[in-house]
């Protein structure tokens, strides 16, 4: 067994005790975890999903009966993971069940350490609240746009767009003591947050800085867990690093910020809500992710450039497949983003949301200007571009007109009215105010053809504005450009 040096044990912060902006200058813009308690103790889960400090399977057996689940088997290694199952939520917990908490097997039947990951719970209980996203962690542009629009829009990658892996990044994990999850980074460089519903869970974190120590003399295996019995001469960076490590309670919360490396064992009997998102924060760790997995599915390859019709078409393909999203996805991605974003600004260019808005078009530009010089955005590659991909970000007008649009900027707002509200008071009537606005959005757009719910204007025409910046967006360096006018607008409109 491999002999693990741990630096420190990750800070523990009240949570109540912090504003999203000290959140933000300590944790996000540094890149640094943090355990974070006090913040979980109105969730409705806390009630229904907990008997005697252990996971109420009963309650799941009854609201979740038809449920089928992903489970990891924790004691099968395939490939670089464990072994994926797919069962019924009833025969998981029976399972569950048939087992002592000590680990023990009964009579004739073989051990079983099987861990429910990455379920889809909000998505497939809707009406169900379970919890409150904290505040830290609402400015989630990931979820935000899945819950209005898709990851992937090309058919040859996503035949079937509803699928519940493309639906969003919110999950609930359960498990029995014992379980774990093998050495990793999160999907899309993403930040994560996880939050104990009840039991206790073991994390050993490693910072970016020493991610290169965890992979082979050549840079291409992962360690899979730095328990093992691991070879110095395959791995030998590993005895140089150093962990951060941290006992997450019930109720505890844990933010993992960008490209660190952990691995989680359960203490005991464990259920825990699970969010991957990322913003204007970490953006630019979501594209350096994307370039670096696109030069290996792009080496892998390279010997049938020459006879490939639609060489790019056939790396981006790849890379969807092995990273969840290519280069277009995530041009997609941020030009509806800054578009909604946009949008609004323009209805509260004076305010304190008008700050994150800012940030966010200035970090999506910084990507943006990146993108220009990748081949995959070269003038013959885009004419190859799929319909579906190539008229999602184009036609600015087009957007302008869909419900899933007009979905995205209501909710871009909303969260930061969300984040900014100091008093219930404010809550509720900026709720009654909306309700309103989208009432009169549900029987088509306004006169003036503004969309916003910041606006009150039967003459407002912000979109029109908008498309006036720029006629139709052909490629990155169209995006840069329409960013830079709206700043030079918006401080003339100063």
């Amino acid at each position: 067994m491999a002999m693990v040096k741990i630096g420190g044990e990750i800070e523990r912060v009240d949570g109540r005790s912090l504003t999203y902006d000290h959140f933000i200058d300590r944790y996000m813009k540094p890149n640094l975890p943090v355990v974070l308690t006090g913040l979980t103790h109105t969730w409705q889960s806390l009630t229904d999903w907990v008997q005697n400090s252990n996971p109420n399977l009963s309650f799941f057996s009854s609201l979740c009966s038809t449920s089928t689940v992903q489970v990891a088997d924790c004691n099968k290694k395939q490939y670089s993971d464990q072994k994926r199952l797919e069962m019924t939520l009833p025969d998981l917990i029976h399972s569950w069940t048939q087992h002592s908490h000590d680990g023990s097997k009964p009579t004739n039947e073989p051990q079983s350490f099987l861990y429910l990951k990455d379920w889809h719970f909000v998505k497939e209980y809707p009406n169900y609240c379970a919890y409150t996203t904290p505040t830290f962690f609402k400015d989630d542009w990931l979820n935000i746009y899945l819950d209005s629009h898709t990851l992937h829009r090309d058919s040859d990658i996503c035949p079937h767009q509803n699928e519940a892996n493309c639906a969003d990044y919110r999950f609930v994990y359960m498990g029995p003591k014992g379980t774990w999850t093998p050495l990793h980074a999160d999907v899309f460089r993403s930040y994560s947050w996880s939050a104990n519903v009840c039991g206790k869970k073991y994390w050993l974190l490693l910072p970016p800085s020493q991610s290169h120590l965890l992979f082979d003399r050549n840079g291409k295996s992962l360690i899979y867990s730095i328990y093992d019995d691991i070879s110095e001469m395959q791995f030998p960076g590993f005895k140089k690093t150093v962990w951060l490590k941290c006992t997450q309670e019930s109720g505890d919360m844990i933010f993992v910020p960008s490209g660190w490396y952990h691995q989680v064992h359960n203490l005991e009997d464990t259920i825990s809500i699970n969010h991957n998102w990322f913003n204007g924060y970490n953006l630019s760790w979501v594209w350096n992710l994307l370039v670096e997995d696109y030069k290996i599915a792009k080496e892998y390859i390279e010997d049938i450039r020459d006879i490939s019709d639609d060489f790019e078409s056939l790396c981006q393909r790849n890379l969807a497949a092995n990273t969840g999203m290519n280069f277009y996805d995530l041009f997609i991605f941020i030009t509806r983003y800054a578009l909604a974003n946009i949008i609004e600004l323009y209805h509260v260019p004076n305010s304190k949301i008008a700050i994150h808005l800012v940030h966010n078009l200035t970090s999506i530009q910084d990507v943006a200007s990146k993108m220009t010089s990748e081949e995959a955005f070269s003038a013959e590659n885009v004419r190859s571009i799929s319909w579906e991909n190539y008229d999602a970000f184009s036609d600015i007008g087009k957007a302008f007109e869909e419900k899933k649009f007009h979905e995205l900027c209501e909710a871009v707002i909303k969260t930061y009215k969300s984040v900014e509200s100091d008093e219930e008071e404010e809550e509720e009537e900026e709720e009654e105010e909306e309700d309103g606005i989208k009432f009169e959005m549900r029987n088509g757009i306004k006169k003036g053809g503004c969309f916003s719910i910041n606006c009150s204007k039967d003459d407002c025409d912000v979109p029109g504005l908008v498309k006036g910046l720029v006629s139709k967006i052909s490629g990155p360096q169209d995006l840069v450009d329409l960013m830079g006018r709206v700043m030079e607008s918006i401080k003339d409109r100063d």
